[in-house]
């Protein structure tokens, strides 16, 4: 008959119980990590917006209208005129360069004097945005007559200054902007279009002249996340100093 065995002891490590005031707080962290995790993302996919940018060297005649697509999809969002007139003093002849909304929503930067809009002339690096100085309608750009050797306006004789704009895609504002060149002398305006841009997310300003990427300096919903995460890592930290 074999003997039998003596039964193997099974040693069992004692739990560990932490302080539970450091148990409460890393458990918090971790939520929080997670929820600032998740939300990220979730914003992942449309919080990369760019400016799309069109150039252009396009001469808006006398008597002709320039229908202006900022984002190209076949639809005019605003309308550049250069009309070329006499009035009612003989001899004498007046030249306008004006801009018109064409959608409805869609607005032109500006300011009103004397019961009339007259549409701004922006230098480079201006933030057109929601908080933007917008029009009710039309805006004058510039304007000149016959026996004049100048022209009255924003616009008058001007070099690479910037129209501001916002308008509507699929129910959504857009800011953009376009740039032009304008002369003018004698009753004749000669408006030179020299490119075009416009910001693809919706509400997000853009700065004057910017040709590409994004406008960084706005607070974004994806740089709210990582200040979120900064705060946890710093928490974390004092959690371990606490130890």
């Amino acid at each position: 008959m074999q003997e039998s065995q003596p039964a193997k002891t099974i040693r069992t490590r004692p739990t560990v119980r932490l302080n539970a005031k450091l148990e409460k707080r890393l458990f918090a962290y971790a939520a929080a990590g997670s929820a600032a995790g998740v939300g990220m993302l979730a914003l992942a996919q449309p919080a990369e917006g760019r400016v799309i940018y069109t150039k252009a060297h396009q001469q808006i005649a006398s008597g002709t209208t320039l229908h202006l697509d900022l984002n190209q999809d076949g639809v005019t969002d605003f309308n550049l005129r250069n009309t070329y007139f006499a009035t009612g003093t003989p001899g004498t002849v007046v030249g306008t360069l004006s801009v018109f909304p064409a959608g409805q929503g869609n607005r032109i930067w500006g300011h009103t004097a004397f019961k009339q809009g007259y549409a701004s002339a922006l230098y480079a690096g201006i933030r057109v945005g929601p908080k933007g100085r917008f029009l009710a309608g039309a805006g004058i750009m510039a304007d000149t007559a016959l026996r004049a050797s100048s022209c009255r306006g924003p616009w008058g004789n001007v070099s690479n200054r910037y129209l501001g704009f916002k308008f509507v895609i699929k129910g959504q504002a857009h800011f953009g902007w376009a740039r032009l060149n304008v002369t003018c002398s004698h009753g004749t305006l000669s408006p030179l279009l020299t490119g075009y841009a416009y910001e693809t997310i919706a509400d997000r300003q853009i700065l004057t002249g910017k040709e590409r990427g994004t406008d960084e300096s706005d607070n974004s919903p994806s740089a709210a996340s990582s200040g979120t995460l900064g705060r946890l890592a710093q928490g974390a930290g004092r959690t371990q100093q606490d130890r």
